[in-house]
């Protein structure tokens, strides 16, 4: 077991630092990989960044907890990111083209070459903050698999993976995070399908299955539990939410910063048909695998989050339960590295007021936010799903209206956008403390108020640069 999972943990290594052989040593290359990446790569990167340890970990074990139900969040997941990439990441690529710029929180703050200097450094402090949570949910995604499979303490895994991410990304930057990534996404989904596979023979049977999750009190009941509403409208509510969370995708500045390196920005629907066929086949494996844990290990997991490490435990052989730790590790380290060049970004381009160019400053700032997402990773106890929701809905609300208004043609001052940004954020917040994140994601309400902030921001407080948004 051990044996299989170390030898798939150096194939990672390997490739990363095979692809720090093309690096170019400045930062043009270091976060964008001097836009030269392919579609196939830019897909398989941006779906291996977005199926995380949150889908290895978080939505099997949300899935056990709510059963059949659990399909209109992925419905409504996809549905909102295949909405927001029609509208958003053409725009997108060709913005970065035009300016220039290397980070996502720069793009925000210079989309139309008027430099926004405070929009931007805030971007930096937003993205630092909640990146970095949102990488120590991925750390400590891969804590508990090893300690589960392994027997290792819950610190470990943590460590692990924030020194393979490390190994390779100081070397090869973006590049070798993406050409990790396309490893890593083939590696995650030939054993999320094996345990699936296995898992129905040991059923009996696709059929034997479907039939005895049908046996389960309430378990194929289509209505999630603790809707807003009852019935259809909390349903339709449900749904809605989540494909605002789907289309907040916009916001999440490590998985965008990949379609910024797209080759071509006319190749955009050949990513997005890579993109879309790998995302909706691993869902509906992760939920398929979800469902049927709840037959094989019962109601009474006292995590639920260990469903997938629990099941690979009893059903696979000691060399494939090694493969799949090494797939819930290659979903972790995929996203992780994303999330922690993204705030290295955030820390030698957005924050100073000079910009840091060279290789080592580049490489300091990733070693210490690094250990940054490690030590929040060490302390936290919250789950994956709690901290992964919590660090999307806020950077989906913080960034998803600002984007989408410049995707329609808005051009706001930079007062009403950094406005447009705090009052998501606070919403966002506010809701989620209120409790009600539980009935309804927070990023719907706090992206009605954001984007109703800048549709009557006072004309009078425009801040020194007048806009010319047809919305006022």
């Amino acid at each position: 077991m051990t044996l299989t999972f170390v030898i798939t943990l150096l194939l990672f290594v390997a490739v990363g630092l095979a692809a720090s052989r093309q690096a170019r040593h400045h930062r043009q290359d270091y976060y964008l990989a001097g836009r030269s990446v392919p579609p196939w790569l830019v897909a398989l990167s941006a779906v291996a960044t977005n199926n995380s340890g949150y889908m290895f970990i978080g939505v099997i074990g949300y899935t056990l907890y709510a059963g059949f139900a659990a399909i209109w969040l992925m419905a409504g997941w996809i549905c909102g990111d295949f909405i927001a990439s029609l509208h958003v990441h053409r725009r997108l690529r060709a913005a970065a083209a035009r300016t220039g710029e290397v980070t996502y929180g720069g793009l925000l703050a210079n989309w139309y070459g008027r430099p926004y200097s405070h929009l931007r450094r805030i971007t930096a402090l937003v993205t630092l903050l909640f990146l970095g949570s949102y990488a120590a949910a991925q750390l400590l995604a891969g804590s508990k698999a090893l300690h589960v499979l392994l027997g290792w303490p819950l610190a470990a895994g943590a460590v692990v993976a924030a020194a393979v991410v490390l190994a390779y990304s100081l070397a090869g930057g973006i590049r070798a995070s993406i050409w990790t990534d396309a490893v890593q996404s083939l590696v995650m989904i030939t054993t999320m399908g094996g345990l699936l596979w296995v898992a129905v023979v040991s059923l009996g049977g696709p059929l034997a299955a479907f039939e005895q999750l049908q046996a389960v009190p309430g378990y194929t009941d289509p209505l999630p539990p603790e809707l807003a509403l009852p019935g259809l409208a909390g349903l339709l509510l449900f749904v809605a939410g989540w494909m605002v969370a789907g289309f907040a995708v916009v916001g999440q500045p490590h998985i965008m910063v990949r379609f910024m390196a797209l080759n071509n920005g006319q190749r955009m629907t050949t990513v997005r048909l890579w993109y879309y066929s790998w995302f909706i086949l691993f869902y509906l494996a992760a939920t398929a695998v979800g469902l049927l844990s709840r037959l094989i290990l019962g109601a009474e997991l006292a995590d639920p989050e260990l469903a997938l490490p629990t099941m690979a435990l009893q059903l696979l052989p000691e060399p494939l339960v090694g493969l799949l730790l090494a797939g819930i590790f290659a979903a972790t380290l995929s996203t992780a590295d994303s999330l922690l060049l993204a705030c290295s970004a955030a820390v030698t381009q957005d924050l100073p007021r000079q910009r840091l160019e060279r290789p080592l400053w580049l490489k300091v700032a990733t070693l210490g936010v690094t250990l940054l997402a490690l030590t929040i990773a060490l302390s936290g106890s919250d789950s994956v799903f709690t901290l992964v929701i919590l660090s999307w809905g806020v950077l989906g609300s913080a960034f998803a209206p600002l984007l989408l208004v410049y995707c329609a043609g808005g051009q706001p001052s930079e007062r009403r956008a950094i406005a447009m940004l705090l009052v998501g954020v606070g919403v966002a917040l506010l809701w989620r403390y209120l409790g009600w994140h539980q009935a309804l994601f927070e990023g719907l309400p706090a992206a009605i108020v954001s984007l109703a902030l800048y549709r009557w921001w006072p004309p009078a407080i425009g801040g020194g640069v007048v806009d010319s948004s047809t919305s006022d």
